[in-house]
């Protein structure tokens, strides 16, 4: 019997070990933690006859290789155990990969980028369901991508959230239609330079038989008619942005507040019910995605009416004292939470901090000093974030420490300070406090709804 591992014991890693194990396989799960909800995890697959490794770190010293490596997406591609394996002729793939290897007769949208992608992913679903076709979204978002493996349908499309990490162990992985959101710094402390980060998202573009780019993208404006010279552009910014990037007849913008997609009139974008230029950015990708895919303007019409955002993404949870409490969880750069922060309507107090990570945070800081009349810091970034902030010139935060201490004290301060809002955009990865975003942003709603319980 062949014998494979997976390395991680997420949900992903869950899919991927019941895939193989379903086609003969002889497989064992490892994961470098040991805790009671990883035993409660992997108790199943023990019953199913899958070996589970806890507590095991894995190092690339073993002397017998199993011929093949499934990773989940949070593990580094690049750790001396993967190196090791790929020198002894081990297959090591990631999960997304091993789902494609069985699932590549259905066409796929795939969906990158650095920020945009959930959003993004998330209207194209809802506009594929409501043209009634059976189109799961899975990767970063759904389902784990061996999960539609294991449930032996037939479906018309696959639409998937597709990350950096992903793309990197997936090299084959050759969607129908690729889209690409945007592009800023981000995951550099794993993909070390901004060349590097950028040349793992462009060969998910570069494997795709139709691209769709955000023209309004600074670094995909400059970089991108050179590699992709057949690709189809959007822009909020009307025909004329698009003339250097492709025909207005092969684009999707706004223009005189009408949605125009390859030369037709799809709806006035006032009907879309999420705030910022960056979901109208969102919206045309999506647009785009659709009509390439065939979808008639109904379909597109009625989606754009009804769909009001994900959860975790500029979320509102409640209204305490004619204060709104929004919670923008999922912007884990700087990038996402300057994002965040510019479409708030009035004077913010803003809950920042968490896990640190690098890049350009003077925009950021740009749209505080306009926006925010106050900050809260939180979590481990805390005391580099009231650095930055008074190096800045910008003196109205407070360290706070936890998601309890600012929700409570952001009630305090909108009151004093004439706040509209109380906005979570943390700009930092969540992993000092939490074990996602998703968590974070929980304890944040949680929170929230205790102030009026």
């Amino acid at each position: 019997m062949p014998q494979a591992c997976v390395i991680g014991l997420g949900r992903s890693g869950i899919a991927a070990a019941r895939v193989l194990h379903r086609d003969g396989w002889e497989v064992t799960v490892f994961d470098q933690a040991d805790n009671e909800q990883l035993r409660a995890m992997g108790q199943p697959l023990i019953q199913e006859g899958i070996s589970l490794n806890l507590g095991d770190r894995l190092e690339p010293t073993t002397t017998t290789w199993p011929e093949r490596m499934v990773v989940s997406p949070g593990v580094p591609w690049d750790i001396p155990l993967l190196v090791a394996a790929r020198a002894k002729g081990v297959e090591v793939i990631g999960e997304l990969e091993l789902a494609w290897q069985y699932l590549h007769a259905v066409p796929w949208l795939g969906i990158t980028g650095t920020n945009g992608k959930t959003t993004t992913t998330s209207l194209v679903h809802a506009i594929f369901q409501k043209a009634g076709l059976k189109a799961p979204a899975c990767g970063n978002i759904g389902h784990a991508a061996c999960e539609l493996v294991l449930q032996n349908q037939n479906y018309d499309w696959i639409v998937a959230e597709i990350s950096s990490y992903q793309i990197e162990s997936s090299p084959t992985l050759a969607p129908q239609i690729g889209l690409w959101t945007t592009f800023t710094p981000d995951h550099l402390n794993r993909h070390k330079t901004l060349d590097n980060y950028f040349n793992i998202k462009a060969s998910l573009l570069s494997r795709s038989t139709i691209q769709v780019l955000n023209g309004d993208d600074p670094h995909l404006y400059g970089h991108g008619p050179g590699l992709y010279p057949q690709a189809h552009w959007i822009s909020t910014q009307g025909a004329n942005h698009l003339a250097g990037l492709c025909e207005p007849k092969q684009g999707v913008y706004l223009q005189d507040n009408w949605v125009n997609a390859f030369g037709e009139l799809i709806a006035p974008i006032n009907l879309f019910k999420m705030p910022g230029q960056h979901n109208q950015q969102n919206l045309l990708m999506a647009i785009a995605a659709a009509r390439l895919a065939g979808i008639d303007k109904k379909a597109i019409t009625e989606t754009l009416l009804t769909f009001t955002g994900v959860a975790h993404r500029l979320e509102p949870i409640c209204t305490v004292n004619g204060v709104q409490f929004i919670n923008d969880s999922k912007a884990t750069n700087y990038d996402a939470a300057e994002v965040g922060l510019s479409s708030m309507k009035g004077p913010t107090i803003l809950i920042a901090g968490g896990e640190a990570k690098e890049g350009d945070d003077q925009a950021w800081l740009a749209q505080i000093q306009k926006k925010a009349v106050a900050v809260l810091l939180i979590g481990d970034a805390a005391p580099s974030f009231a650095a930055r902030l008074k190096a800045v010139g910008y003196g109205n935060y407070e360290i706070v420490e936890t998601m309890a201490n600012a929700v409570q004290r952001g009630l305090e301060l909108a009151s004093k300070n004439n706040a509209s809002a109380v906005l979570l955009s943390p700009a930092c990865a969540s992993f000092d406090q939490y074990n996602s975003f998703e968590e974070r942003g929980e304890d944040f709603r949680a929170c929230c709804l205790g102030l009026v319980s």
